[in-house]
This record gives structure tokens, C-alpha cells and sequence, in this order.
């Protein structure tokens, strides 16, 4: 049908685009409702649709460029950025978005589109090769992730993503810790990177960094922990037995 290759060509669109597309308001909409009754687009929220892949069934767009086109400064952040890396051991029925602007959640497909607060600007990427998909790079993703944990998936996720990391660069990480600036993050990230830090090929020079900025404050690493904890001097952390075991592996490495 006419249009119908057009649309499908930009995986998400919204009437306004039908309209330039038809060179007129009622044109569009027409055409848009035709194509909907015959099962070739399906609404994904209010105004903005997907044409449906006959083989699949499916809107062509991805829950990445879906997520991307909620507003003009979207961008995946969190868990759905370490799933874009490829850096998450399960794809999750959510999405999470960042964005300057604060929008409605939203369910289509079974996925569910979960609004993050953007609280720093820098650290956010155009997806090479994929247009219309924006993205926080592998250490804003983790500074994120260790920020927000019980948001995302929970603590054991961001330890599971965390184990598949094998290379940080130091100064973005810093950049962003610096940006945020909370002295929370600083012992948590600092903590769990010293861990890793062999496997991510982190310096010395970077655990000492951010020793320097923990401040006096005694905090748990997990929030309301039931298992045994342990306090951790030099983090001045209180950090539970067993964090960093390797269910997977059945490993007993404890802290």
C-alpha cells in the first residue's frame, strides 16, 4: 500500500510525519487509519506509531527506537543500557528511559517504559549504525547503575553486569562521579570497582581517588540487608556476607 514502505523504513513516526509525508492534515489521517484497520501500523502510545512486520506480526521498531521517541531528549540508561552494551545476563520486561522531561509511563507489547529521572547531561551517546537510538556509555552506565540499584533490577543484577565488564575508562568514570558529586556514590562505586578493579583494568590511582571523597558517613551498601554484614573500615561501608558470590558458578567468595 502507498506509504506503508515509506513508514516502515523509520521504525517510529508520528502523524505529524504522515501529514509531510501526504502534504495534507486530513490526507495523513486517512491514510494512517487505513493502514491501522488493515493491521499494517499499530499504535504504540499517543502519537506515536509502528508499522507491523507481516512475517512477524511484530511493529518493526525495536523497544530501543520506541524508548529514543518518547521526547527529544530520551536516551537508555540503567539496566537497558548494560542489555544495549550486551553486557546484562537477561533481557528484562522493562525499559529504562532517561530523560530531561518527565513523561508518562507506558506498557505496549508487554513491555513496560519506566521513566529515570536525567540528573547529568554528559555521558549520553548516538548508537553507531542505529538510528534515532541514544544511549549513556558503559561508565555512565555503571556510575548509574551502582547510583540507582533499586530502580533497575536490584543489587544482584548490577553484580551479575558488573562481572561482564572487562575495561573502564578511569577518567569518565571520575568525570561522572565528579558530576554527581555524592559522597555515597563515591564510597559504593569505589568499593565495588577495587573488586573489579584488575578485571576492568582500573588503577590504583582511581581506588584512591575516590577514598579521598567518602567523607566521615557510615552507609550500607544494600539497603536493608537480612543477611550477616561486615563494616568495612577504609569505605567506612556496611557491606553483607557473601556480596560478591557467583551464584552462577557456585562460587563462596565472600567480602
Amino acid at each position: 500500500m502507498t506509504g506503508y514502505m515509506e513508514l516502515a523504513k523509520l521504525g517510529v513516526f508520528s502523524p505529524v510525519y504522515v501529514k509531510e509525508l501526504t502534504g495534507n492534515k486530513k490526507t495523513g489521517y486517512s491514510l494512517l487509519n487505513r493502514l491501522m484497520k488493515k493491521g499494517m501500523v499499530k499504535k504504540i502510545r499517543q502519537n506515536m506509531y509502528s508499522c507491523v512486520n507481516p512475517t512477524t506480526n511484530q511493529v518493526v521498531a525495536s523497544r530501543y527506537q520506541i524508548a529514543c521517541a518518547v521526547n527529544d531528549s530520551a536516551y537508555l540508561s540503567h539496566h537497558t543500557a548494560f542489555e544495549y552494551h550486551g553486557f546484562a545476563n537477561q533481557v528484562f520486561y522493562e525499559v529504562f528511559i532517561s530523560s530531561i522531561t518527565k513523561f508518562r509511563e507506558f506498557e505496549f507489547d508487554g513491555i513496560n517504559y519506566k521513566y529515570v529521572a536525567s540528573k547529568l547531561k554528559d555521558g549520553v551517546i548516538q548508537a553507531k549504525n542505529s538510528e534515532g537510538i541514544w544511549v549513556t556509555d558503559l561508565e555512565r552506565t555503571v556510575i548509574d547503575s551502582i547510583k540507582d540499584y533499586e530502580k533497575i533490577g536490584g543489587f544482584e543484577e548490577l553484580i551479575n553486569c558488573l562481572e561482564s565488564v572487562h575495561y573502564l575508562d578511569e577518567e569518565k568514570l571520575k568525570r561522572y562521579l565528579m558530576g554527581y558529586s555524592i559522597q555515597a556514590l563515591y564510597q559504593k562505586a569505589g568499593f565495588l570497582l577495587e573488586h573489579y578493579m584488575k578485571g576492568m583494568q582500573i588503577s590504583q590511582q582511581f581506588i584512591d581517588f575516590c577514598k579521598s571523597k567518602i567523607g566521615k558517613s557510615t552507609r550500607y551498601i544494600v539497603k536493608e540487608s537480612l543477611a550477616v554484614n561486615y563494616y568495612i573500615s577504609e569505605w567506612k561501608l556496611v557491606v553483607p556476607e557473601g556480596l560478591f558470590k557467583i551464584a552462577d558458578q557456585g562460587g563462596d567468595e565472600l567480602v
